[in-house]
């Protein structure tokens, strides 16, 4: 499935004048890169599609340590994506994706929900669409965990005063800061590269 070039989210560096159509991810449209544009686009290892699906084939490409399947698959924020090396999927100053050369082994993932399952586990589900198993109490909506390439839990940063983090929502999308405090659902961060504080809703902010 493909969308006209006018359709492709602002997030993705692509430029505005070329062919009318172009792929889209699988999933989650507006928050996530198709391998294909990541690959031939943005990393320049490809001149063409058909090129993308050869490294496929080749099994060249992985996402989270996954083979990659197909050319649209979602490569979403903080994917681990390996091609000709290993790059994390970021957020640039102007609310853009990038790719940046990684040695990371794991990736920050927000938790957006969970469910209490039998025997006191826990089913978080995260912002990429990993669903995980844990029976750590302490972890909450909104919170981080990180995760290794077999999507097991490694660490866990809650949402509160003094954490790092990034904003994934809104006007300032892209920016670092750090948070001041949390009321309800709002967060108070002070943002690095602007020397300002901001509100924002608890969706927009992840801590890292």
């Amino acid at each position: 499935m493909h969308q006209t070039r006018a359709q492709v989210s602002k997030k993705i560096p692509l430029a505005r004048k070329g062919s009318k159509y172009v792929a889209r991810p699988l999933m989650d449209l507006e928050n996530s890169i198709p391998v294909v544009i990541a690959v031939r686009d943005m990393l320049k290892l490809a001149r063409t599609a058909k090129e993308v699906r050869k490294m496929i084939i080749q099994k060249s490409l992985k996402i989270n340590g996954k083979e990659v399947k197909d050319y649209r698959d979602s490569i979403r924020l903080f994917n681990l994506f390996e091609a000709d090396k290993s790059y994390i999927l970021n957020l640039n100053l102007q609310g853009r994706f990038m790719l940046e050369e990684t040695k990371q082994t794991e990736r920050p993932c927000k938790v957006i929900g969970k469910r209490i399952l039998a025997g006191k586990k826990l089913q978080l589900n995260l912002h990429d669409g990993t669903n995980v198993l844990t029976t750590d109490q302490k972890i909450k909506t909104q919170d981080t965990v990180y995760l290794d390439i077999e999507n097991k839990i490694k660490g866990h940063i809650e949402l509160g005063h003094g954490k790092e983090c990034l904003i994934i929502k809104g006007k300032l999308l892209g920016h670092k800061g750090k948070i001041d405090k949390v009321e309800g659902n709002k967060v108070h961060v002070k943002i690095k590269e602007l020397d300002l504080e901001t509100s924002l809703n608890k969706e927009g902010v992840i801590a890292i």
